[in-house]
């Protein structure tokens, strides 16, 4: 995972939006489709072949990469005092974060409103 964005800010439960490391292009800083050494290490920890992005999303996300980021979740849920603070929901987001696309600043922060913007239709549908 690159970055694990969370939701719930006015919302009825928490939800997560991640992204897994991809490599970002050298010229223009954009991220792109391939997988970055240590994503692709963790995927072959879970026997899969996978070395695009664009691989385990199509046809819906891999299950097999779900039920590893929910077991992730669910880890970090026990911590959780109340339900209140439980992750309810995720999405795979179609590629990383970045400076070129916006989603970072220039001091590496997240920018949350352009992302809650820019992934609304995603968080959304995990509140339907």
């Amino acid at each position: 995972v690159s970055n694990a964005f969370l939701v719930g800010d006015r919302k009825k439960f928490l939800t997560i939006l991640i992204t897994l490391k991809t490599l970002m292009s050298p010229d223009t800083g954009v991220p792109l489709d391939e997988l970055a050494l240590e994503t692709i290490k963790w995927l072959e920890e879970l026997n899969l072949s996978y070395t695009t992005l664009s691989g385990i999303l199509n046809a819906g996300p891999d299950p097999y990469v779900l039920k590893a980021l929910q077991e992730g979740i669910d880890r970090a849920n026990k911590k959780a005092i109340s339900n209140a603070q439980k992750i309810q929901k995720f999405r795979i987001l179609p590629h990383d974060f970045s400076i070129t696309t916006g989603e970072i600043g220039p001091t590496m922060k997240v920018k949350r409103n352009v992302v809650v913007d820019k992934y609304k239709d995603i968080i959304e549908l995990m509140y339907q």
